[in-house]
């Protein structure tokens, strides 16, 4: 097949180009002028050079392909530029959406977030809610969680294409480990533990799941996706203590022990948020107000209507991504603590 990958160069979006080519589609690969080519300059894949603010450059990379996988999205760590967050995220996949239409593209595959899905309700202590799926709709403050609402948005510009007759389907993967992450060389959490710049945990949790577990799920939905379903590709439930340990056991480093209370962190985001750009934080100051909550996901209607299998345990994902920041010295081994 022609297919192709918008968000080419990024951490999901280069995989799916190799597992693409892998399995021997022809791939164009879609990605701005100036981003890092790093994971795809070992593939044979025809780059197209664009970006989202720029309907006529996805106008021509759209032209001739039978399936799009759409990775492209304004990350964002921060929320300082929520405009072009908004420009690149919602009103780009708006473009690129009119563009597959024109094109005649068969399918296409939208790359959400369990981001879009909004916060789970807040729990009394030692209560916890049930995970949420894919019934889940957003429910918070935009301006709290700019990179979450964009995608929900774009979620919406999904499903208004679908109702104009192209078939699309959506997936939302979880939060995602493993080899490649080449734009979180300095910040990702396990480069954090790894090199002791996480002196305090929060109170929460999150679903970790193996990159290659998310391009797996890409590929089965679109083979098996429902036009218009959203699918959660999650991994494994954890409290941040718990996934903290797990990587500074893969690591070999001894991880924090201070755990501040979910109410003081939600405290600070007022103050930290005025601090913001003077600090090394290891989440936007925004994110503090979600200190306590636990981001988990059912994953069982993935699994059922994908036909997928069981997810790997995180352990393999984080075992992924730390031999792969070693490997490109983000993790320099002079820099890592000792076990005490």
């Amino acid at each position: 097949m022609r297919v192709l990958v918008t968000g080419s160069s990024g951490f999901i979006g280069a995989a799916l180009c190799r597992a693409l080519v892998e399995a021997g589609h022809s791939v164009r690969a879609f990605h701005r002028p100036t981003s890092n080519p790093r994971m795809l300059q070992s593939l044979p894949v025809e780059h197209a050079l664009g970006d989202l603010g720029h309907p006529e450059t996805l106008a021509e990379a759209a032209a001739g392909m039978e399936v799009v996988f759409h990775a492209a999205a304004q990350m964002g760590a921060r929320n300082q530029d929520v405009d072009r967050m908004y420009a690149i995220t919602v009103e780009g996949t708006r473009a690129l959406l009119q563009a597959c239409r024109k094109a005649g593209v068969r399918r296409l595959v939208h790359t959400s977030s369990v981001a879009a899905l909004g916060v789970p309700e807040r729990t009394r202590r030692g209560v916890m809610n049930a995970p949420m799926d894919e019934t889940h709709t957003w429910n918070y403050r935009p301006e709290w969680w700019a990179y979450g609402y964009t995608k929900y948005l774009a979620e919406i510009e999904v499903q208004r294409a679908v109702a104009e007759g192209l078939d699309a389907v959506i997936v939302n993967p979880a939060h995602v480990l493993g080899a490649g992450d080449v734009y979180r060389q300095s910040n990702s959490l396990v480069v954090r533990v790894a090199m002791g710049r996480l002196p305090v945990l929060a109170e929460g949790g999150l679903n970790v799941v193996h990159l290659q577990d998310v391009v797996a799920g890409h590929l089965a939905a679109l083979e098996h996706g429902r036009t218009g379903e959203r699918y959660i590709l999650g991994g494994e439930n954890l409290s941040i203590v718990d996934l903290v340990e797990k990587i500074a056991a893969v690591a070999g480093v001894t991880p924090p022990r201070v755990v501040l209370p979910a109410g003081l962190m939600r405290s600070l985001a007022v103050p930290l948020g005025w601090l913001e750009a003077y600090l090394d934080l290891p989440v936007s100051a925004a994110m503090f107000r979600q200190a306590g909550d636990f981001y988990y996901y059912d994953t069982a209607k993935a699994q059922r209507d994908l036909h997928l299998p069981a997810p790997r345990p995180a352990e393999e994902a984080i075992r992924a991504a730390y031999e792969w920041f070693v490997s490109v010295g983000a993790i320099p081994a002079a820099d890592r603590q000792s076990i005490v």
